[in-house]
């Protein structure tokens, strides 16, 4: 009698593998018996079939059960990412406000500091300017999934208040794309997190035997735009209506790579326009709260860097916007970096993005943060120093003299890096100020009354600005559809919360959030005759149409 034999083909083999192993295509104790059998998955999982909603909650009792540090929590979601991507999204879409402080700020911050330390799997893709230059068109055929629409570049030149940390700032672009994904609705499959590799400067790092870059000197000035302007127009050229959001280059850099691509490419830079929109939004509810008229605004800037000219430049068009010139528009902006307050007769040679922002009126050449305050008298401080406490009592108190509710707003992130603490902005305020950070903080207990800090986070931006230009097929993102966002987001805040203090609606209420921004962005595309779809009958239905949903 002949031997039956059970031995798998090659096919056999792959289609296997296929399924168990491609984050897309896997489901885990979710595969039903007839797909276990079909796909050759039998006896390769526990013989329970669970639902979606169950995998979940086990994952979600791990991470609440996980004693260590919350970097650990991150790894436990990195891991399922790469494994998993539907059950990952299906946590993090229902888990978002507890999640977004560990996937995002400020736990991404210690996930970049130790990213080639706890590096298990390959996520996004690399482009290195030593190694691949000349061949970013070719890499990009590797990709496997046929179609991206958007993806989140890094250069890992200044990652959050960090610094250089070359390509350890992945973390970053990662970070960034999985809440592009749970906050907008991008599909998972159209989503790309990139590292552009261009060196670094960073002692340790060139000295370390486990960090994955190129241990080379980073690039500067018109070779390090080379290699970005390469990689931008080979986007374009293998998927043209991908957007591209730069994320955390230097300073200087991030004006001139956004002022050289935003007209060639669809793109954005979110730490100079997505932060300018989410802080623009804090402080026209802010002002709602002062009963002040926007054309009377003055507001001091702590730190001089791109995200604080974003902000600055989207408060100079919202007050352009109420009538006033930009010349009178500009008037409201008092900047202060190292050396002391920007005036045009301090005397130094001041970097491009400083200069519209430089005093013209006599005002005096002042240094110190507190005698500034005294002199212009503040409706609102904003801090985006990225060096950590700076706000200390006797700044508050004179803050709290020339305004009854003074806006305070530390944007700069990670925590550790917040100019101040919300206890001590409420504590030294008497409880007068109105409060919001770039990076989540708790409930305040003062004088018998619990105040909830504000959080100024861009992701009530960026994933509605995208989603929705990626939709209408926008030729270009203009500023105004920025400033279109800090309304809405402004608008979701009611009054009766604006007179509490509360200038933010709660991260709950995302998904809608997003969801009205992208409608908005698609109808400004139109009315800016930006967009290259024929107008849908129901904007709103189009746009909720398109939005991803994790099931298997």
């Amino acid at each position: 009698m002949e031997k039956t034999t059970h031995s798998k083909t090659l096919a056999d083999g792959e289609r296997c593998l296929c399924c168990h192993n491609n984050p897309t295509l896997n489901k885990g104790t979710a595969f039903t018996m007839r797909e276990r059998k079909e796909h050759s998955l039998r006896g390769l999982f526990p013989p329970s079939v669970e639902a979606l909603s169950l995998q979940a909650e086990r994952v979600m009792k791990q991470i609440r059960e996980e004693s260590g540090p919350d970097l650990d929590k991150y790894s436990i979601l990195q891991q399922l990412s790469v494994t998993n991507q539907t059950l990952f999204y299906k946590v993090l879409c229902d888990n978002v406000v507890e999640l977004l402080p560990i996937v995002y700020t400020p736990t991404v911050g210690a996930a970049c500091i130790n990213f080639d330390r706890i590096y298990r799997a390959s996520i996004g893709m690399y482009f290195s300017a030593e190694l691949d230059k000349g061949e970013f068109r070719d890499i990009l055929d590797n990709w496997p999934h046929p179609e991206v629409k958007i993806i989140v570049i890094t250069d890992g030149g200044r990652i959050l208040g960090l610094g250089d940390l070359g390509t350890n700032g992945m973390g970053i672009s990662i970070g960034k794309i999985s809440l592009y994904v749970a906050g907008a609705g991008f599909h998972p499959k159209h989503s790309l997190p990139v590292c552009l590799d261009v060196g670094t400067n960073r002692k340790e790092l060139l000295e370390d035997r486990f960090y994955l870059g190129s241990k080379t000197p980073r690039l500067q000035g018109e070779e390090h735009m080379e290699v970005v302007e390469e990689f931008c127009m080979a986007v374009k050229d293998k998927w043209p209506h991908c957007l591209i959001q730069f994320e955390d280059f230097k300073t200087d850099r991030a004006f001139a790579i956004l002022e050289r691509m935003r007209d060639k490419v669809l793109c954005f830079n979110d730490d100079i326009q997505g932060t300018g929109s989410v802080v623009l939004a804090g402080f026209i509810n802010g002002m709602k709260a002062q009963k002040a008229d926007l054309k009377h605004s003055k507001v001091v800037f702590y730190g001089a860097g791109s995200s604080a000219c974003g902000v600055a430049g989207m408060i100079v068009e919202l007050l352009q916007s109420e009538g006033l010139s930009r010349k009178e528009a500009l008037k409201a902006i008092y900047m202060v970096d190292t050396k002391g307050l920007i005036t045009n007769t301090r005397g130094d040679k001041l970097a491009p993005h400083k200069v519209p922002f430089a005093r013209t009126d006599g005002a005096p050449d002042m240094k110190e943060l507190c005698a500034i305050i005294e002199y212009v008298k503040p409706y609102a401080l904003f801090g985006l120093s990225g060096g950590g406490t700076a706000f200390d009592k006797p700044i508050v108190r004179k803050l709290c003299d020339g305004c009854d509710r003074p806006l305070i707003f530390p944007l700069s992130n990670p925590t550790s890096k917040a100019e101040i603490t919300a206890t001590d902005a409420y504590t030294f305020s008497d409880g007068k100020c109105i409060f919001a950070a770039g990076s989540p903080f708790d409930p305040v207990e003062y004088n018998g009354r619990t105040y909830y800090p504000g959080q100024g986070n861009n992701v009530f931006i960026f994933p509605g600005v995208g989603f929705g230009a990626v939709l209408a097929k926008a030729k270009k993102i203009p500023d105004t559809f920025f400033i279109e966002a800090a309304k809405e987001l402004a608008d979701f805040v009611t009054t009766e919360e604006i007179n509490a203090g509360k200038i933010y609606p709660s991260l709950k209420d995302l998904r809608n959030i997003s969801l009205n921004i992208a409608v908005r962005v698609v109808n400004t595309a139109f009315d800016m005759d930006l967009a290259e779809i024929e107008r849908p009958d129901d904007v709103t239905e189009f746009v909720k149409s398109a939005m991803y949903n994790p099931h298997y």
